[in-house]
């Protein structure tokens, strides 16, 4: 294995980036040159000998891409030639290795669709063939500063959180522990939305008095619905809510029904942890710790899960193992916020899996209730649902500088794949999406909150562990817009940013979850700032 050769020194340097020394103008012209000098370097190129290479199903860049090539017998060098496919813009180099990355020209190569022609020379210079053409988006690089937060972080968070608080659908809760799927078609995932609902309303008991006593009566029943739906103890998955609930969306396809996927008894059992800590019940406590003895009693003896059960034999549905960050993040608050220590073994042997498997295949593959991740090829569906929060992990368990080293590679991996810092303008002059932004995965090319918290989260762990300033200025950057794109008149965060039709905007899509993270963040935000 060889070792990474690059470590971005100059954004550790104790109080390079600090506020205060000179202008603006000043700081943020220091910060986009580190950003830039940043992108010219690979992320866990092939070359290095660590994980193939990973990113034959890409869209976009933004770090200069390398890429897998066969060197043509009989060649000296090639000729590697970047065209815009809507413009007159050309760069070319040559280099002794057709994997070389685009280090050369990239800085200069502007943000556009381009097109990329590997050519192969011989000894005279002389074109024998094109050996490897590729088609991709050439990003924006990160240029602050960005749009500010244009309300205080914490007054964003209980608008969001209020919004959810008032849909109807919600407040039917108030009068039956059973949701209303006609109301709202998302409590078609127990696990993730109901529990999500959990947690928001256990955020409004906690920042609104006059609203407490609402909140914690909807968040009981919620809470209720879910212990409902558990499997009983005994069963193989005791203890487990479902993944999904009657015949709406993914819950109807012949696939889903009588499954669950395993790592989604996470989103519940942080559910029942939050309420926990707003109301002392202990029930809600020992429910927790019951999803998390069922985790360690399922895990296999190399450390993993499957990631798709027969919800009440617990028997694999494939041969698919899960990504594991939901429940090393989960062990990880029940034993740093609580002390129990008992699932140490579980976590050790679940971080081990990750990081001799995920972390060095670099396969940092997505794992969604409605997204199928049967038959797919390695690469094929990469996200930054996996790599942010496993970086996250990571950082909040005293890293070496090894383990930095990675985490800031899942991280640039997320940035490289998924941010958006800015967007060309379409043929009116628009930019459509709502920018600086983050798109789910590959199989969702779409800009979702979600995707803004994962990687801002991930970000902000990193500053906290490392003092990068550069990592807190992107996480700032990606969570003030959420405060640029919530809707002022009602509070909500959408949870998609792209421009629709009017007819396509009445049907567009919000989900509880996604925005949860949101209010999670914005308030981690507040408690970074406030008094700064």
């Amino acid at each position: 294995m060889k070792t990474r050769l690059w470590v971005p020194a100059t954004l550790l340097a104790i109080g390079v980036f600090l506020s205060g020394c000179g202008t603006e103008t000043d700081f943020y012209s220091r910060l986009n040159a580190a950003a830039a000098e940043e992108y010219q370097h690979p992320i866990r190129p092939a070359s290095e000998g660590r994980n193939p290479c990973w990113n034959a199903f890409s869209k976009k860049f933004t770090y200069s891409p390398a890429f897998d090539v066969k060197a043509l017998e009989g060649a000296s060098e090639y000729r590697f030639v970047i065209r815009q496919e809507k413009g007159e813009g050309t760069w070319s180099f040559t280099s002794k290795d057709p994997c070389s990355d685009l280090s050369p020209v990239w800085a200069f190569v502007t943000p556009s669709d381009v097109r990329l022609d590997i050519i192969a020379l011989d000894g005279k210079g002389d074109v024998m063939d094109t050996v490897f053409t590729r088609k991709f988006l050439r990003d924006f690089p990160f240029e602050g500063p960005y749009n500010r937060n244009v309300r205080p972080y914490r007054e964003s968070a209980m608008m969001a959180a209020l919004y959810i608080h008032n849909m109807e659908a919600v407040q039917k809760f108030k009068d039956s522990s059973v949701p209303d799927l006609e109301a709202y078609s998302h409590f078609t995932y127990p696990n993730k939305i109901i529990g999500s609902l959990v947690s928001v309303e256990a955020q409004i008991a906690r920042n609104i008095p006059a609203l407490r006593e609402e909140a914690l009566l909807i968040a009981r029943n919620a809470a209720q619905f879910l212990i409902d739906q558990s499997r009983p103890e005994g069963d193989p998955l005791a203890f487990f809510p479902p993944t999904y609930y009657g015949d709406k969306a993914a819950s109807s396809r012949d696939w889903n029904i009588g499954k669950t996927m395993t790592m989604d008894a996470c989103y519940s059992g942080n559910a029942f942890l939050d309420l926990y800590d707003v109301t002392g019940d202990k029930l809600y406590y020992e429910r927790a710790l019951r999803i998390a003895d069922t985790f360690a009693h399922i895990q296999r003896a190399d450390g993993s899960f499957p990631i798709k059960v027969d919800f009440a034999t617990g028997e694999p549905v494939n041969s698919v193992g899960a990504m594991l960050h939901p429940v090393l993040n989960y062990a990880n608050r029940l034993e740093k916020q609580y002390g129990e220590t008992r699932y140490q073994e579980m976590t050790a042997k679940g971080a081990a899996w990750m990081k001799e498997v995920a972390l060095e295949t670099f396969d940092l593959t997505g794992q969604f209730e409605d997204v199928t991740v049967e038959g797919l090829k390695p690469y094929e569906n990469l996200t930054n649902c996996t790599a942010a929060p496993y970086a996250s992990y990571i950082l909040h368990n005293d890293p070496s500088a090894e383990d930095i080293a990675d985490a800031r590679d899942l991280i640039r991996l997320s940035e490289d794949q998924f941010v958006h810092w800015n967007e060309v303008p379409d043929e009116n002059g628009i930019r459509i999406l709502g920018t600086p932004c983050v798109f789910e995965q590959h199989k969702y090319q779409m800009p979702v909150d979600n995707s803004t918290c994962n990687v801002a989260n991930a970000y902000l762990d990193l500053y906290e562990v490392t003092g990068d300033r550069l990592a807190f200025e992107k996480a700032r950057a990606l969570i003030d817009n959420l405060t640029v794109v919530q809707q002022v008149t009602s509070g909500q965060i959408p949870t998609t940013f792209k421009m629709r039709t009017p007819e396509n905007d009445k049907r567009r899509t919000f989900w509880i979850n996604c925005s949860n993270a949101s209010i999670k963040i914005l308030l981690r935000m507040a408690e970074m700032t406030e008094g700064s």
